[in-house]
């Protein structure tokens, strides 16, 4: 999934804004015991290619439980990144049904959507998607300022620390190396607390040394906060560190065994 930085922004405010829809939004628990984080039932996604209908996903079927890790794995094409986004809220299927935090998707706009991931759904993108004008720190607290916890600059500064960056807060993007960046997007998708992370190719975009190091300190973070995540990967090194493997073809998920041979790189 690869957005501009003007999306990112975009989507960063959108993801903060309160709702105006109180009947869906503000009578959401924060944890309910013993309902699935994410649900998908009979999701389909068509999108148009000239004068034809092109069909993406056809009645795929996902439950995701609280602090689960669940990797997504397809060739090329697939629609691994449109998946995610619609399990993310970021777009919406042409059919089925989709629940996030035991509310139906269907039922709200993109305000309402927006509302209901403020705080509690973080992201990690394959190009880091930081707003090259805000520093490190900027870019981390940018979450908490667009929400009711504004001000806590010591919390994005710890989760700088946390992460490595203790020293380079102040750096722009264009003056940290891609694993750095990479770094500073894992601090922003956690510096919420969220019940859920969505990475989509967080190593796509580094060398292997460096895309080992951030697989290591991503499930770190995730199994230090309980965080349910959900992510999409060709790597099968870092599908294998999930509980769970899936596998997107012909528009619906299957179990999945990574191999130990492929080890990035690949289609899978």
């Amino acid at each position: 999934m690869s957005y501009s930085s003007d999306q990112s922004a975009h989507l960063s405010v959108n993801d903060a804004r309160p709702s105006t829809d109180t009947s869906t939004v503000s009578k959401v628990p924060h944890k309910q015991a013993h309902q699935p984080v994410l649900h998908a039932e009979k999701l389909s996604k068509q999108v148009k290619s000239g004068e034809r209908a092109l069909t993406i996903l056809h009645d795929l079927y996902l439950s995701v439980a609280a602090g689960e890790s669940v990797a997504i794995l397809g060739k090329s094409g697939a629609g691994k990144s449109t998946l995610l986004g619609l399990l993310a809220g970021l777009d919406t299927p042409s059919d089925g049904e989709l629940t996030l935090f035991g509310q139906p998707l269907s039922r709200m706009d993109e305000d309402g959507r927006a509302s209901l991931r403020a705080g509690r759904v973080g992201f990690v993108f394959q190009n880091f998607q930081l707003l090259p004008t805000l520093s490190a720190l900027e870019n981390v607290l940018l979450p908490l300022e667009l929400s009711p916890r504004a001000g806590e600059t010591q919390t994005a500064a710890q989760w700088l620390e946390r992460v490595g960056l203790g020293e380079r807060m102040e750096h722009l993007p264009k003056q940290l190396s891609g694993g750095e960046q990479q770094r500073v997007a894992i601090a922003r998708a956690f510096v919420t607390d969220p019940e859920l992370v969505f990475a989509d190719e967080p190593t796509g975009n580094l060398d292997p040394d460096t895309g080992a190091q951030i697989i290591d300190l991503l499930f770190t973070l995730n199994r230090e906060a309980g965080t349910t995540l959900i992510l999409v990967t060709h790597d099968h090194a870092l599908a294998r560190r999930c509980d769970r493997c899936l596998r997107l073809a012909d528009g619906q998920l299957m179990p999945f065994e990574p191999s130990a041979a492929a080890n990035g790189g690949g289609d899978e």
